[in-house]
């Protein structure tokens, strides 16, 4: 079982992201706040763990199950215009940033999985004290809850674009760099939802944007 808390005295929202790796599509992140007392509910979170190291079958089991056991959570992405805009490190604490924004409560402590963040201040101008945990979603229950409702709700949007551009397969590769999703980028082109300031073929072939 990971951890329930880094500082029990205090109210955490874990945050964590998905889809920076992507050659396409939005960089997702969540933020959860799970309750000060977890007992009763830990049951229900046993199978949590780092998003990576589940099936996706298990992903969406657990979804629902943190959704309603989750104080409060919140998920929020920044664009394919803004990744190429601010680069993909920028872009996913922007992204982080408006999750943690839509929180329904003001948490007291950032648990943030990586080892770099930006200073984040609350609506009302409070600085917010945040914690960097390498490997943070395979620690800490709330990273790691969050980096499950990242992903699958990345997951979903990666779903809907594939029914615009089949040729990508992103209902399989999500937009990662696949041999198939490479070949597809080189026989039909770039689309606009592909990261222009990533480099999309190997070959560094030019591409028509």
């Amino acid at each position: 079982m990971l951890k329930p808390y880094f500082d029990k005295s205090l109210l955490e929202a874990g945050c964590d992201e998905a889809g920076r790796g992507c050659l396409a599509g939005p960089v997702f992140a969540a933020a959860v706040i799970l309750q000060k007392d977890l007992k009763k509910d830990l049951k229900y979170l046993e199978k949590v763990n780092d998003s990576k190291k589940l099936s996706d079958e298990i992903r969406r089991e657990l979804r629902p199950v943190i959704e309603k056991v989750a104080l409060a959570y919140a998920v929020e992405m920044a664009s394919v215009d803004e990744i190429d805009e601010l680069n993909i490190l920028n872009a996913s604490f922007l992204a982080m940033h408006r999750a943690i924004a839509k929180l329904e409560f003001e948490p007291e402590l950032l648990l943030i999985d990586g080892n770099r963040f930006t200073k984040y201040n609350s609506r009302s101008g409070k600085k917010i004290a945040h914690q960097c945990i390498i490997e943070g979603d395979g620690k800490y229950l709330s990273i790691a809850c969050a980096s499950i409702l990242a992903k699958t709700y990345r997951d979903d949007y990666m779903n809907e674009l594939h029914e615009k551009f089949p040729n990508y397969t992103w209902n399989q590769n999500k937009g990662y760099a696949t041999r198939v999703h490479r070949f597809a980028i080189e026989q039909y082109g770039a689309t606009e939802h592909h990261r222009k300031s990533f480099t999309l073929l190997p070959s560094q072939m030019e591409l028509d944007f």
